[in-house]
């Protein structure tokens, strides 16, 4: 068992836009990390994630970045930020920036260098080509967020390579200059003390030889894995990564954990840990048999050998009490399973922010509301195709990006406490019954249970290293498993459905002590193997 922290630690990701505005301009800021960040130790996580707050001109907030080196105006300056570092540090805690090193923002000096001539010294940095002899681009791909992955380019008469939106040009990792650069950027913040990196679509750094057509452009899993990949990721590793006691965690489209483990294998010399796709890509609303096959085949394929993370939910994704439990009547219920969840399966558990107060998805009225590129791109195209604008609206909604991007809600004053001026997107309507106040004033809410759950995992290292088995494989409403360590036994039960459940527990179990459960009035130990589990019922039994 080799044991590291960043296995032990749980995350807690901060998107800086929508968490606490401090100035007035609507935008969340560094100082307003700062500002928060006791209520972040108090919830007892060890690490934060912060999105990007480079220069940016914010086509796709902050991933379009135009200067890896300085921090753009909405989020502060660069004193700001080495003070989030210095406080952060304070406190026992860590951060990890997000590393986005596919693409830069159309306005970064290197690309305006690339683009300026087709002889300049900087044009080889992106991926530049000739169209076809009709004219059209060189082939057939989809970007993640328009019709294509190519951009013409009128002043030079090529096309340049995208794999996001056109002002998010792809760099050309196979110019050995361009990986030079990335790292002598990553030594940079690392020698300002830094504790790690998310490594934004790191799996989609190498192109395809030839760049051939696409039998299904559609599917778009050309973009990521491809030969090429893993000798950048040993050259990073080796020229900057290896030098620090640091998080390294790539998240990495398409992959089977057969493909995950090459990056993440302990013997891999490349990165520490990933997030696959598996469930937010496979699963648009919950399914419990798929998402036990994939916690089956993750672990099947990793135990021992690699490390996983487990998430519902980030800036990219739906709410998980929205998208993937009940937020209406059992709301509270539901977000407590879903942590139990989260924070008992094998690999690093991570919460979004808003997540531990049951925050959940919007349902905004029109279009103009939302600020999702993706969301905006797509509602266009298919608009543009002669469909009825409402009816895309209300198909687009529920994996919108900006569910899970509304501003938090840290009261039930005007804007729910996020800023005095006009939130950058709208605050979600049930701020005045859903709010960190409200939260921290109530026992038994939804934060306190999030902060028990991970004093557990400080306290107990079946938590973490121990061995996982389901109990409950074919059932579509019940998920019961072990993880079993050193002789210790842990037993998680989840009623994952808006009716009671009926079961025998594991002989075994009887006289189990009951650690933590989602409704206040569980017994204590197990009395009798014959039990009924209320609507989105939890519970975590010990025994030896």
């Amino acid at each position: 068992m080799n044991k590291r922290w960043w296995k032990e630690a749980v995350v807690y990701q901060v998107y800086w836009r929508s968490f606490f505005d401090t100035d007035g301009d609507g935008y969340g800021d560094i100082k307003g990390v700062i500002e928060k960040l006791d209520y972040i130790k108090k919830l007892g996580v060890d690490v934060i994630w912060l999105n990007p707050v480079y220069e940016s001109p914010d086509k796709d907030n902050g991933y379009d970045i135009s200067d890896y080196q300085s921090i753009m105006d909405k989020a502060g300056r660069m004193e700001d930020w080495e003070n989030l570092l210095k406080e952060v540090h304070r406190r026992d805690m860590k951060l990890i920036m997000d590393l986005v090193v596919n693409h830069t923002s159309d306005q970064h000096p290197w690309f305006k260098e690339s683009r300026s001539s087709v002889d300049h010294p900087k044009r080889d940095w992106y991926i530049w080509k000739d169209p076809k002899m009709d004219g059209s681009p060189p082939n057939n791909w989809r970007s993640y967020f328009t019709p294509s992955t190519w951009e013409y380019d009128e002043k030079t008469g090529q096309y340049y390579f995208h794999s996001f939106a056109v002002e998010q040009p792809d760099l050309n990792w196979r110019n050995p200059e361009v990986r030079e650069a990335i790292y002598d950027m990553m030594t940079f913040w690392l020698e300002k003390g830094i504790d790690g990196f998310r490594m934004d679509v790191i799996n989609l750094l190498a192109k395809l030889e030839g760049f051939p057509d696409a039998e299904q452009p559609e599917k778009i899993n050309y973009l990521g894995n491809n030969p090429g990949i893993h000798e950048y990721l040993q050259e990073m590793n080796e020229k900057v990564l290896r030098h620090y006691d640091i998080m390294t965690v790539g998240e990495i489209p398409f992959v089977t954990p057969e493909d995950g483990l090459k990056y993440v294998g302990e013997d891999r010399d490349e990165l520490h840990t990933l997030f696959h796709f598996q469930v937010a890509d496979d699963m648009p609303s919950w399914d419990m048999l798929r998402f036990k096959e994939i916690q089956k085949t993750w672990y099947e394929g990793m135990h021992g050998k690699g490390w996983n993370s487990q998430f519902l939910n980030n800036h990219d994704h739906t709410r998980q009490v929205t998208r993937y439990g009940n937020d209406g009547e059992y709301r509270e219920e539901s977000a407590k399973l879903l942590a139990t969840m989260i924070h008992t399966l094998p690999g690093t558990p991570y919460i979004f922010q808003g997540e531990e107060i049951g925050m959940t998805g919007v349902n905004f009225n029109s279009i103009d509301d939302y600020q999702d590129i993706a969301m905006k791109n797509k509602y266009e195209e298919e608009v543009g195709k002669g469909r009825d604008p409402e009816e895309v609206l209300e198909e687009l909604k529920p994996l919108s990006r900006d569910n899970s991007r509304t501003p938090v809600q840290w009261d039930d004053s005007q804007n729910a406490g996020f800023t005095d001026g006009e939130p950058w997107i709208p605050v979600n309507p049930n701020y005045k019954e859903i709010n960190v106040e409200q939260a921290l004033e109530d026992p038994n809410s939804i934060f306190y249970y999030y902060q028990r759950l991970i004093s557990l995992r400080k306290e107990h290292d079946v938590m973490v290293y121990g061995d996982y088995t389901d109990l409950s494989e074919g059932d579509d409403r019940l998920y019961m498993y072990t993880r079993q360590l050193d002789g210790v036994t842990w037993l998680v039960v989840l009623n994952h459905s808006d009716e009671a459940y009926e079961l025998q527990l594991p002989e075994e179990s009887e006289g189990a002590d009951l650690l933590i459960g989602n409704y206040v009035d569980t017994e204590k130990a197990v009395k009798e193997l014959d039990t009924t589990l209320r609507p989105h019922e939890a519970r975590i039994y010990q025994f030896q």
